[in-house]
């Protein structure tokens, strides 16, 4: 196992620039997620990682070594992408032991490992079997397997669930977080979905335009954003944003005149450090998330427009002002379209945003 540096690092094709500046450290057995909407640059980092990109600017460091110059054969990294890249011709333990034979290792090594990762994977009654016999799990199985009996110093995963079926997706999610605990090995995984990223990752990147918005534990990106993009990003359903401004310390929504203001969340300066305070006048964005917020007798007034009920909670859409809001609530909602509730916000849950920068203030 390594460690892995990001110190800098820039990519170019021809005359655009695609990452801007990338640094990242990733500990030793550390699970970390590259996360962000498509064409942020995660998948072109994690190739840099891997050798199949060149670096434009910056260093590369795995294991303390510098990587640039060094090719992905020799950088003891293993990686397992989206589709799979299971040659058609072999068996599932010829798959797993190919890359073993490519590197001339004893026959009973060969076996041992490929044995001992198709115990690991549940694979052992279809190593006689060819990838066009299997399913998308258990070709997903099998790559890992291939990656496994190699014992690199760090895993690296390109979307490797985005082909499944959602059932499968949570099943496997749960399959390579367990065996991440298993081995410790230190790994970097790309994805595009937010819920992956939470619940797979010790640290999540948060990443668009080819820069880092943030780096965190999953819960400290959910908890404190660092601007609008991330609060955005991190959670589902969606954070509710309300333009509006700061009169009177407390916040006052547009398009609502004659509503209650909402009061300001409180800040802790010691636990959740914020350079900028909301000043009095200030233009600013209300952030609560949607399950977050209580249907009540009084507070802000809504307009239903889509009740979606899941079982375990209700989702609701409604028209606030000029906004649109989103609530879960875990009690049955009744309500039916045009009909108007009111909603009150958990102030010490809420977020305050500059309404320019998109970074996050204090009250």
């Amino acid at each position: 196992m390594a460690s892995v540096g990001i110190r800098g690092v820039r990519k170019s094709f021809g005359a655009t620039p695609i990452l801007h500046g990338i640094d990242l450290d990733i500990a030793d057995g550390e699970f970390c997620v590259l996360v962000g909407p498509s064409g942020c640059g995660k998948s072109t980092l994690l190739r840099m990682i891997a050798g199949l990109e060149n670096v434009t600017g910056g260093d590369i460091v795995i294991g303390g070594r510098v990587v640039n110059a060094v090719a992905p054969k020799d950088r003891d990294i293993a990686m397992v992408f989206q589709n799979y890249a299971l040659y058609p011709h072999m068996t599932v333990r010829e798959n797993m032991a190919f890359s073993l034979r490519l590197a001339k290792a004893p026959e009973a090594v060969i076996e041992a490992e490929t044995t001992r990762a198709s115990r690991i994977l549940g694979l052992e009654p279809l190593l006689g079997r060819y990838p066009r016999q299997l399913s998308g799990g258990q070709r997903q199985r099998v790559a890992m397997g291939r990656a496994i009996v190699r014992h690199p110093q760090v895993f690296l995963f390109d979307e490797p669930l985005s082909n499944l079926d959602a059932k499968l997706r949570v099943q496997m999610r749960g399959e390579i977080k367990d065996l991440h605990q298993r081995l410790r090995t230190t790994t970097v995984y790309v994805t595009h979905d937010q819920i992956e990223a939470m619940t797979m990752a010790d640290k999540i990147v948060v990443m668009q335009g080819g820069r880092v918005e943030q780096i965190g534990t999953p819960l400290e990106l959910y908890d404190r954003p660092a601007n609008l993009f991330v609060a955005g990003f991190i959670g589902s359903p969606a954070m509710n944003f309300l333009p509006g401004e700061v009169r009177d310390g407390a916040f006052h929504a547009e398009g609502l005149d004659g509503a209650a203001p909402i009061a300001l969340p409180p800040f802790d300066r010691e636990s959740d450090p914020v350079p900028d305070r909301a000043a009095e006048g200030q233009s600013v964005v209300y952030g609560i998330r949607p399950e977050h917020l209580r249907l009540a007798e009084t507070g802000l007034p809504v307009t239903v427009q889509l009740v979606e009920p899941t079982g375990a909670e209700t989702i609701m859409t409604a028209r606030m002002g000029d906004s649109t809001i989103v609530g879960a609530f875990r009690e049955r909602v009744s309500a039916r379209v045009g009909d108007t509730l009111h909603v009150r916000p958990e102030p010490a849950l809420a977020h305050l945003f500059n309404r320019v920068s998109g970074a996050r203030l204090t009250a």
